[in-house]
């Protein structure tokens, strides 16, 4: 038997991966249900915009928390410190283009944006490298720990911010061009929540070639499932590990732009804030999963935007009614990987 047959003949035998494609269509099928309940189709495209952008935002600041979780095994609870020194190390880029937030050019708008993100997500980036080499480090395999030093890690880290910036919330002017809505027919879609839809896609698809498409992707996979079996191939695993908190970090520094921006407003505890829907997010999803995470956020906004329409005083529970449901259906989330 030749190699070439050989290759082949073992080709034949590996078994074809299904995809589950049930849990990625809750979201087209909870949009279409809300449809007749919104009544107004007009009505309908804007919330569903509006929570697409907001599902997009949430995505980025809780993929680098499943990242870190699924691969490190680390139950970092101060993960919201990065989202809140990204929306405030914004400031820095800000300043010197203060000429480009005033214009109108769309172009100019949206390259400021991208410097606000770059600035945020090399800052955050450099912190997070320091959280894990000073924080997390000592306390690996310990989650009780873990759960208690980072929580203080994050305490301290926003009065370091009341320090640096004051304990007063921060307006935060939205570009010109950013502003006002596109209007097709009687659905008004923000401009700026239709960018960052976009943005999401992008970081969504770039995330999900690096994991499936390149050797840093499978190595990480691979630490998923083996991080023994990784370590004695001759592959580092701490630096491995040290790669995706720092990318964690960076991202979450991303994700609070785009949320300092929608909300136009920065104070200490925005990141802390919206901890606790970014745990839902990833428990939703499954632990480690960057495509569970994906579709659990998008879940979680429509969600939250089509209760806050219909039923406005159970929209704060609606997150937690949501992980009830898809819990008690599949208990370790809609894609598991780590298996804990």
């Amino acid at each position: 038997m030749t190699v070439a047959t050989a290759t082949a003949a073992d080709n034949a035998t590996l078994p074809k991966v299904k995809i589950d494609w049930l849990p990625a269509m809750l979201v087209p099928i909870l949009a279409l249900a809300a449809l007749p309940l919104v009544g107004s189709f007009s009505t309908w495209v804007t919330l569903t915009v509006a929570a697409l952008a907001m599902g997009m935002m949430i995505f980025l600041m809780a993929s680098g928390l499943t990242l870190v979780f699924g691969l490190m095994d680390v139950l970092n609870f101060g993960h919201g410190v990065f989202i809140s020194f990204g929306a405030y190390v914004s400031l820095i880029a800000l300043g010197p283009l203060a000429g480009w937030v005033a214009s109108d050019n769309i172009g100019l708008n949206i390259l400021v944006l991208l410097a606000c993100i770059a600035v945020a997500m090399l800052v955050t980036g450099g912190l997070g490298w320091a959280f894990e080499r000073i924080v997390i480090r000592p306390v690996y395999g310990q989650h009780l720990k873990q759960i208690l030093i980072t929580m203080g890690g994050m305490i301290v880290a926003e009065q370091m911010i009341h320090v640096i910036w004051g304990a007063s919330p921060i307006p935060l002017r939205l570009p010109e061009g950013l502003r006002g809505a596109i209007v097709i027919g009687d659905a008004a879609m923000e401009r700026y929540r239709v960018i960052a839809v976009v943005l999401g896609l992008l970081v969504f698809g770039a995330m999900h070639v690096m994991l499936n498409r390149t050797k840093i992707g499978l190595l990480i996979r691979a630490g998923v499932e083996n991080a023994e079996m990784v370590e004695a191939l001759g592959y580092r695993i701490r630096r491995l590990f040290v790669g995706v908190f720092i990318a964690g970090s960076a991202l979450a520094g991303l994700g609070g732009v785009l949320w300092a921006f929608y909300r136009q407003t920065l104070t200490a505890g925005m990141g802390m804030e919206v901890n606790v829907l970014i745990f839902i997010v990833i428990i939703i999803g499954g632990l480690g999963s960057v495509g569970g995470c994906f579709v659990g956020a998008l879940l979680v906004a429509l969600v939250a935007n089509y209760t806050g329409f219909l039923v406005p005083k159970l929209a704060l529970g609606s997150s937690i009614m949501l992980m009830v449901l898809i819990l008690l259906w599949r208990p370790q989330g809609l894609y598991p990987v780590a298996k804990r």
